[in-house]
C-alpha cells in the first residue's frame, strides 16, 4: 500500500518556512507606502501570501506566482515574495521543452532570487534560491559557461544550510552541487585550472550523501530526494542501501506528473539493482 502523506503538516516545509518568515524577516522587509497604484496596501500583504501558499498547496504554480507578482508590484522588496516567486519561475519553466521559453523563466528566476538575497542576504530561502537558479541556468547553458556556474555555486549552497538548516530544498541542491563538482571530468577540471582559478574545491561524494539524506530526512514524502539519494548510492556502488531507498519511494503516491515520472524512474532503477 502506498503512503500518502499529508503535506500541508508535514511535508512542504518551503511553504511552511514562508509562514514563519512574516513573523521572522517581516512581512513587508522594505515595504513601500501604505497603498500602491494597483491598490495594494501593506494590511493586503498577509492575507495574499496566504493565498499564494494556498495555491501552491494546491499545485497551481502560475496562479501562486502571480499573486507573488502582485505583491511585488507594489513592494518590490518583500522577501518572501521575491524568493518564493524565484523558486516558481524555476518549476514552472522546467516543464517547457522549448529552450528559449525555459532559459526567459530562469532569468525572470535569477533576478527574483538577487533581489531577495540583496534583501537579506543572510536569508537561507534567498541563497537557495539563487544557488537554484544557478544550477537550472547551468542546464541549458555551454559547456564553459556550466563550469563557471557550479563555481559560482559553491557559497550560496554553503550559506543556504547554515541559514536554513531546516529547509530540505537547501539540503538537496548543496548534494547534487558536492556530486556533480566531485565527478568533473579531466576536461573540465583542466579548463577550471586554466580560466577560473582551479575547480570549485571541498566536493566529495560522501557530503553528496550525507546532504541528500538529510533533505530526505526533513521531507520523507519528497520522492525526488528519493530518487537522488539512490543515483548516488548506485553510482557508488552501495546497491543494498540504493534498494533500501527505491523500496521507500515505491511506497509514496505521486502528487504531481513530475513526481509520477520521477516514481516511473525509481522503479525502472528498483528493477534494475534487484536484477543484480
Amino acid at each position: 500500500m502506498r503512503t500518502r502523506c499529508f503535506r500541508l503538516a508535514a511535508c512542504r516545509p518551503l511553504l511552511g518556512l514562508a509562514v514563519l518568515c512574516l513573523t521572522n524577516t517581516g512581512a513587508w522587509a522594505g515595504g513601500g507606502p501604505d497603498e500602491g497604484p494597483n491598490g495594494i496596501s501593506s494590511a493586503d500583504v498577509p492575507g495574499l501570501l496566504e493565498e499564494a501558499k494556498a495555491l501552491q498547496l494546491q499545485y497551481r504554480e502560475s496562479a501562486a506566482l502571480a499573486r507573488y507578482e502582485q505583491i511585488l508590484g507594489t513592494f518590490p522588496r518583500n522577501y518572501d515574495a521575491l524568493w518564493q516567486a524565484a523558486v516558481l519561475s524555476v518549476s514552472i519553466g522546467t516543464r517547457y521543452s522549448d529552450e528559449s521559453r525555459r532559459g526567459a523563466y530562469y532569468t525572470s528566476a535569477r533576478q527574483l532570487a538577487d533581489r531577495a538575497y540583496a534583501v537579506n542576504p543572510r536569508g537561507g530561502e534567498a541563497n537557495y534560491a539563487v544557488a537554484l537558479t544557478l544550477a537550472q541556468q547551468a542546464t541549458i547553458r555551454s559547456a564553459r559557461d556550466r563550469l563557471s556556474l557550479y563555481k559560482s555555486m559553491k557559497g550560496y549552497v554553503n550559506r543556504a544550510v547554515e541559514y536554513s538548516p531546516y529547509l530540505p530544498q537547501a539540503w538537496q541542491i548543496l548534494g547534487r552541487w558536492h556530486y556533480r563538482v566531485a565527478h568533473l571530468n579531466l576536461v573540465e577540471r583542466a579548463y577550471c585550472r586554466l580560466f577560473l582559478g582551479g575547480p570549485p574545491t571541498g566536493a566529495s561524494n560522501t557530503k553528496a550523501m550525507e546532504a541528500l539524506r538529510r533533505a530526505k530526512f526533513l521531507d520523507q514524502c519528497r520522492i525526488q530526494y528519493c530518487y537522488d539519494l539512490a543515483r548516488v548510492y548506485h553510482n557508488q556502488r552501495l546497491h543494498s542501501a540504493a534498494i533500501e531507498v527505491l523500496r521507500e519511494a515505491a511506497e509514496l503516491q505521486p502528487m504531481t506528473g513530475e513526481e509520477l515520472e520521477t516514481s516511473r524512474r525509481c522503479r525502472n532503477l528498483l528493477e534494475q539493482l534487484e536484477r543484480k
